[in-house]
């Protein structure tokens, strides 16, 4: 018997693999999470500062700009801002004492983040003495700044627009349909419009092989997202790489594009995994906090998707406590269709109609269209059931249903702990 302890929520549920009834393929951890820097996380922030990758320093940019403006992660995203920030402001102000500083929420098109928020991602003292506005998605205070490479329109925040310099933080993770968070996210979706979020997270790119962990090149969506960056003149990036216990241990400073690439190829060597196709495939949407709602766990999915093989089973740990976690997503189960006719009608919308939370539903869609789903969540049975999946009561309980579905003597099975920090290769 084998059994590996795998996050869900705050706590831990085991699986037990006996190897008797199933053939166990090995459990997959991503190198990130052995990955340790010595230095504090302010200093590995401050040196990346002090040298900078394709640009000059910071302060140096700062010499003569009177309106800054730093561009921030909000309340959804692990920033460890506390230790990003006051280093940023310190830089800043040694260049220039007079600089009139504001710092942008990037809400892209999530709720307003809260002061309650703000203060535990910056300290007091920040949210108390700098000026912070939080982006709205719907505001009418934007910019056109024309048309992407895809067609759809460029409309960006007008506070990120007039800046005399922009600059950003953020961090660097395997994301599962931009390739990399971090870089040119900042902008779109960062400080976007609603209406071109949902362009550039239209169907047609989100269907496109390119769109998916890990890839950059050749990545329609990335390509928007670069192309909007350097239209808003983002002219300084700190991104850093966290651990799992969110803990900085690295830092990429400088160029939007330059640094960006090089802090992706740390975390491409670090996450990236080597997994057997199997049968059946065990993940987690990591724990706490990501795992509130199933909308956030397709992330994870998306990771097994690539594992397992063709009419196989993916067993998702998340617990989602917060539920389903998007309306118009589980309304877009929440009917007699199937699913191939819920993405046929997904691959039949037009860019300029693109639906809130789409994407999200696509995914899940394209997954379910490959392989058989079992939740271990708190979500009620029948909203799980909604959501075209099989509920069980835990991951052991999972696994017999799964060997069940696929009637086969003795699977095989493969186990990602954690799914959304990974890039299956």
């Amino acid at each position: 018997m084998i059994s590996i302890p795998l996050p869900y929520g705050k706590e831990k549920m085991t699986v037990d693999i006996d190897e008797n009834e199933f053939l166990f393929n090995g459990e997959f951890v991503s190198d990130a999470h052995k990955f340790k820097n010595e230095l504090p996380q302010e200093e590995i922030v401050i040196k990346s500062l002090e040298n900078p990758i394709g640009s000059p320093r910071l302060k140096e940019l700062a010499k003569g700009k009177k309106n800054i403006v730093i561009i921030a992660s909000d309340h959804t995203r692990p920033v460890p801002s506390k230790f990003m920030m006051p280093a940023m402001l310190k830089e800043i102000r040694e260049g220039n004492p007079d600089a009139d500083i504001t710092i942008l929420i990037s809400t892209g098109c999530h709720r307003e983040t809260t002061k309650e928020e703000l203060i535990g991602k910056f300290g007091e003292d920040i949210v108390k003495s700098e000026k912070i506005v939080i982006h709205d998605c719907d505001d009418e205070n934007m910019a056109d700044l024309g048309i992407l490479p895809s067609g759809g329109r460029l409309i960006i925040n007008k506070v990120a627009v007039d800046a005399d310099l922009l600059v950003a933080e953020g961090f660097i993770e395997p994301h599962f349909f931009a390739g990399f968070s971090g870089g040119r996210k900042s902008v779109l979706p960062g400080v976007a419009s609603r209406t071109t979020v949902l362009a550039n997270h239209c169907s047609k790119f989100i269907a496109d092989k390119n769109s998916r962990a890990g890839v950059l090149e050749g990545n329609p969506i990335h390509r928007d997202m670069i192309y909007a960056g350097k239209k808003a003149n983002l002219a300084f990036i700190v991104n850093v790489v966290i651990d799992a216990d969110k803990n900085i241990i690295a830092c990429y400073s400088g160029d939007i594009e330059k640094a960006h690439e090089e802090g992706c190829a740390f975390v491409k060597e670090l996450a990236g995994i080597d997994v057997t196709k199997s049968d059946i495939v065990i993940t987690t949407n990591g724990g706490y906090p990501l795992d509130q709602n199933a909308y956030q766990s397709v992330k994870s999915m998306t990771a097994a998707e690539v594992a397992v093989n063709e009419g196989g089973v993916v067993i998702e740990l998340s617990r989602c406590n917060d539920g389903h976690g998007g309306q118009s997503f589980y309304d877009t189960f929440d009917n007699e269709k199937s699913v191939r006719q819920i993405m046929d009608e997904f691959l039949a919308i037009p860019m300029e109609e693109t639906i809130v939370d789409q994407w999200e539903s696509q995914i899940l869609a394209r997954i379910l269209l490959k392989s058989t789903v079992i939740m271990v969540s708190d979500m009620p049975e029948e909203m799980v059931k909604t959501l075209r999946m099989v509920p069980a009561k835990d991951v052991n309980d999972a696994l017999k249903r799964a060997k069940e579905i696929l009637g086969k003597e003795r699977p095989s099975v493969a186990v990602i702990p954690d799914g959304v920090s990974v890039i299956v290769k």
